[in-house]
C-alpha cells in the first residue's frame, strides 16, 4: 500500500531527526546535526534491503517515491536555509568548514567520472 511507503519515510525521518539532535548534543552544538542526512541514507539502506527481500510492492515504493519527489527536496532546503544562517553568524570558521568539502567535491568528482567511465570497447 501507498502509506506504507509513507510510513517508513516518516520512520526514516524520525529516527534521522533523533539522532541528528543527539550528534549535535554530543558535538556540544545546539542544533541538529545532519538528521535530514541521515533520514535519507536510512531511507536508502532499508530501501535497498526490502527490495532485496522482495518485500516492497510496487504501491509501497509509489508512496515512498511520492515523498521523495515532495517532501524531502522540501525539508533540505529548509535544513539548508538554517544552517547558512548558523554558519554566518558563527564566524569565518563555519563557513569555511561548509565552503571547503563542497569545493573539493566540485573539482573531485569530474576526476573520478573520468577514471570509474566504463570501457566501451569489446
Amino acid at each position: 500500500m501507498v502509506i506504507y511507503g509513507v510510513a517508513l519515510l516518516a520512520f526514516c525521518y524520525l529516527v534521522g531527526q533523533i539522532f541528528g539532535e543527539y550528534l549535535g548534543s554530543w558535538l556540544g552544538v545546539e542544533a541538529n546535526v545532519g538528521g535530514v542526512g541521515f533520514a535519507m541514507l536510512l531511507l536508502i539502506v532499508v530501501n535497498s534491503w526490502l527490495e532485496k527481500q522482495g518485500k516492497l510492492d510496487s504501491l509501497t515504493q509509489s508512496g515512498i517515491q511520492f515523498w521523495n519527489q515532495m517532501y524531502i527536496p522540501i525539508i533540505v532546503a529548509m535544513a539548508s536555509t538554517q544552517n547558512v544562517k548558523l554558519a554566518v553568524s558563527s564566524g569565518a570558521v563555519a563557513l569555511l568548514a561548509g565552503a571547503l568539502p563542497v569545493a573539493v567535491c566540485y573539482f573531485t568528482i569530474p576526476y573520478l567520472t573520468k577514471a570509474f567511465k566504463p570501457s566501451t570497447e569489446q
